[in-house]
Order: structure tokens, then sequence, then C-alpha cells
């Protein structure tokens, strides 16, 4: 690397189509939540109104969450099983466990913080 251009003030990577791409949908997703709640808010009349229907839909919340939970994790299992059969060693095993874990706290977290404030 030359001292011209140090590899902190590369940001090469930031400026690839997969960081774009992440960078679009993380926006329209975002923007897709807002828009929900203006929605809901603009329907129910109140926001007052919007947080009770939104506490009394909880538990329909809870079982697509669920639903969602149980169907990643079968594409998680479909996606694990083809990548230990093309890289079958030690390290991919050691990777794909630190990301189960990872995926798992943080679900764990997520669903923790969300009963908290019931």
């Amino acid at each position: 690397m030359s001292p011209t251009h140090p590899g902190w003030l590369r940001l090469r990577w930031l400026f690839n189509r997969r960081a774009a791409k992440a960078l679009l949908w993380t926006v329209v997703i975002a923007a897709a939540a807002v828009g929900a709640n203006i929605a809901g808010i603009y329907l129910v009349g109140s926001i007052a109104d919007w947080e009770r229907w939104l506490a009394c839909a909880s538990g329909y919340f809870l079982l697509w969450r669920l639903c969602l939970y149980g169907a990643t994790a079968y594409g998680w299992m479909w996606m694990r099983r083809r990548l230990l059969a093309r890289e079958d060693d030690a390290q991919a095993r050691r990777r794909l466990r630190r990301s189960e874990i990872a995926g798992v706290v943080a679900i764990v977290a997520l669903e923790a913080s969300l009963l908290m404030q019931d």
C-alpha cells in the first residue's frame, strides 16, 4: 500500500453494487415502516388510538414474527446444507456456528426488549 493511499482512506467497498443494494433495501424498508405507521394513524384517527390498536394486536404480531422466524430457520438450514456440502472444513463450521449464535442472540434480545415494553 502506498503512503499516499492509506488503507483507512480507501472507501471503495462503500461504493460497490452490493453495498448500494443493501442501503437501498434498508431505506425502502424504513420508508415502508414509516408509511405504515402514518397510514395507521390516519385510519384510526389519532396516535393514542393507533398505540391502543397496536397493543391489542400484539398477539397477532407475535404470531407473525414466529412464522417469520420459522421461515428464516428453514432457509438457514437449506443454506447451511449447501454451504457445508461446498466447504466442509472446520473453519466453515466455526463461521456458521458464530453466525447462528449471533442470530439467536439478536432474536432473543429483540423479543426480550418487546416483552419488557409491555
